[in-house]
């Protein structure tokens, strides 16, 4: 009995481990095509962004930190204030994405702060609806 107990609680475990990676991938897809969409031109391919005018997402502080409240309410309400990341100052306003549906924000703060060399955790649209609460 409890040898059938611990394969079901193992195989449950199993096929939730694998929805959970194959949402993960979905979502990292869907942001990425939000980000080439939306932030490409100004932030780059390589999420470089361009010198003394937009700020890099790749290997940001900001980007990886724990703030994801700053990072939901930058892409909704946009950005218009000098911002000094890193040692570097940037001056390019961001325009503001009031059209993105929460999840479509959650996929792209996932998107960006898992690729290049970003590893941080990724955002949920819970924690996409907290931030938008804050403003």
């Amino acid at each position: 009995m409890i040898g059938k107990m611990q394969f079901k609680i193992v195989s449950l475990i199993v096929v939730a481990l694998f929805y959970c990676v194959q949402s993960n991938a979905q979502n990292m897809q869907k942001g990425k095509k939000i980000y080439e969409a939306k932030c490409l031109a100004c932030h780059q391919a390589d999420g470089g962004g361009v010198p003394n005018m937009n700020a890099p997402l790749d290997a940001a502080s900001n980007v990886v930190g724990k703030d994801i409240a700053r990072l939901v309410r930058i892409i909704r309400y946009g950005y218009n204030e000098r911002i000094a990341l890193d040692g570097f100052y940037y001056s390019n306003a961001m325009t503001a994405s009031p059209d993105l549906k929460d999840n479509e924000i959650a996929d792209l703060l996932t998107y960006i702060r898992n690729s290049w060399s970003n590893k941080a955790s990724v955002v949920t649209i819970a924690q996409v609806q907290a931030a938008k609460k804050k403003k």
